[in-house]
C-alpha cells in the first residue's frame, strides 16, 4: 500500500486556486476547502440561477486585459440576475486556461474579480480550474435570489404595453469595432463599454412590481426584443429614433453601420415592458422608452420617424 504523507506537495491546480481564487472566496463557500458549497436563501425568497460561458476569439479577444475578462464574466452574468429582478447571492466559476498560463496573468484575473465582488457585493462559492489545449474558456453560473413568485419574466407582456430600454444602446457592437481598428474612440468609451458592461441589477430590483416583463440585451436590440414578443404571445413596435444611443455611436452610425445599434448586440442594458409610464418615470432611473407592444397579429417591427419599417440584417448575434 503507497502512503501518503500528510503536508506534502501541494498540487499545482490546488496552489493556483490557493494562491488566486481563495481570497475571493464567500460565505458558504467553506473557503474552497469542500467538494461544494453549503449556503441556504434568505427567508420569503427563491433561488435565481444563471449560467454563461466567454470562449477566446469568440467572446473576447485573447490580448484582452486580464483583469477586465473576470470583471466582464461576472458582469454578463449579473444582467441575467437583474433581468429576473434578483438580488445576486455568489457565484460558481470555471476556468479552462491554457496550458503553461503566466501566474501574472491569473492573479490579475483574479484582481478584477475581486473588485467586481466588492462593487456589486458577491463572493465565490467555488467551481473548477483545469487546462485546455484548446482557447482560453472561462464560465460563471450566477446565483441570486428575488421574493417567491416575483421574478420578472420574458413572457408577460401585454398589449398597450410601453417598451423601454436602460443606458444607450449599440456602444458595446461599436467597442469590438474601436478594438479591432475601424472606429474611432480616442477617449475608450466603446472599447470600455464591450469590456466592462453596466449590469443593470438596481434598476432590475427596482422593476419588480411595475414591469411585466422584462430580459437584458445580449444578442441585438430587435432580437431579443422579438424574444419577448414570442415568448409573451404579443407582437410590438420599436421606434429607431426613440432608441438612446451615446454621441459617439450616434457619430459612427453611419453608411453600412447605420443600423448596428439595433442589431449588434453587447449592450448589457435592461429592456422590459411596462404597462404604466408613470410608474416608470417614478423610478428616477435612466431608462427611455423606445415604443409598445401591440397584437400578435401585427408582427415586430422596427420603423422609422415616418411609421415605415426599417429591414435589418437576418437575425442577431447567434452562438452557433
Amino acid at each position: 500500500m503507497t502512503k501518503i504523507k500528510s503536508g506534502g506537495v501541494v498540487p499545482a491546480e490546488f496552489s493556483l486556486i490557493y494562491r488566486h481564487f481563495r481570497p475571493l472566496a464567500g460565505p458558504g463557500a467553506l473557503d474552497l476547502r469542500d467538494d461544494a458549497a453549503v449556503f441556504m436563501p434568505p427567508p420569503g425568497r427563491e433561488l435565481v440561477v444563471a449560467s454563461d460561458a466567454m470562449v477566446a476569439g469568440v467572446h473576447f479577444m485573447p490580448d484582452d486585459p486580464p483583469e477586465t475578462l473576470g470583471r466582464k464574466l461576472l458582469r454578463v452574468n449579473l444582467s441575467d440576475l437583474a433581468a429576473m429582478g434578483a438580488t445576486p447571492l455568489g457565484y460558481l466559476m470555471t476556468t479552462a486556461f491554457p496550458k503553461g498560463i503566466d501566474d501574472a496573468w491569473v492573479a490579475r484575473f483574479a484582481e478584477g474579480l475581486a473588485l467586481d465582488q466588492a462593487l456589486f457585493g458577491v463572493g465565490l462559492l467555488g467551481g473548477d480550474t483545469v487546462s485546455t489545449p484548446g482557447p482560453m474558456t472561462l464560465s460563471l453560473t450566477i446565483i441570486g435570489h428575488v421574493a417567491v413568485g416575483k421574478a420578472l419574466r420574458r413572457s408577460a407582456a401585454r398589449p398597450g404595453d410601453g417598451v423601454w430600454v436602460s443606458g444607450t444602446i449599440g456602444d458595446g457592437a461599436f467597442g469590438l469595432r474601436a478594438i479591432r481598428g475601424p472606429v474611432a474612440d480616442a477617449d475608450g468609451f466603446l472599447a470600455g463599454r464591450y469590456r466592462l458592461p453596466q449590469p443593470r441589477v438596481a434598476l432590475g430590483q427596482a422593476l419588480v412590481g411595475v414591469a411585466h416583463a422584462a430580459m437584458d440585451v445580449s444578442d441585438g436590440l430587435m432580437q431579443d426584443f422579438a424574444h419577448i414578443c414570442r415568448e409573451s404571445g404579443v407582437g410590438g413596435v420599436i421606434e429607431a429614433a426613440l432608441v438612446p444611443l451615446a454621441p459617439i455611436t450616434r457619430a459612427a452610425a453611419v453608411g453600412e453601420n447605420a443600423l448596428l445599434p439595433f442589431h449588434g448586440g453587447d449592450d448589457y442594458e435592461l429592456l422590459f415592458t411596462a404597462p404604466d409610464d408613470a410608474a416608470v418615470i417614478a423610478l428616477g432611473m435612466p431608462v427611455t422608452r423606445i415604443g409598445r407592444v401591440v397584437d400578435a397579429g401585427e408582427g415586430v417591427t422596427l420603423v422609422d420617424a415616418s411609421g415605415a419599417a426599417i429591414d435589418l440584417p437576418a437575425g442577431g448575434w447567434s452562438h452557433f
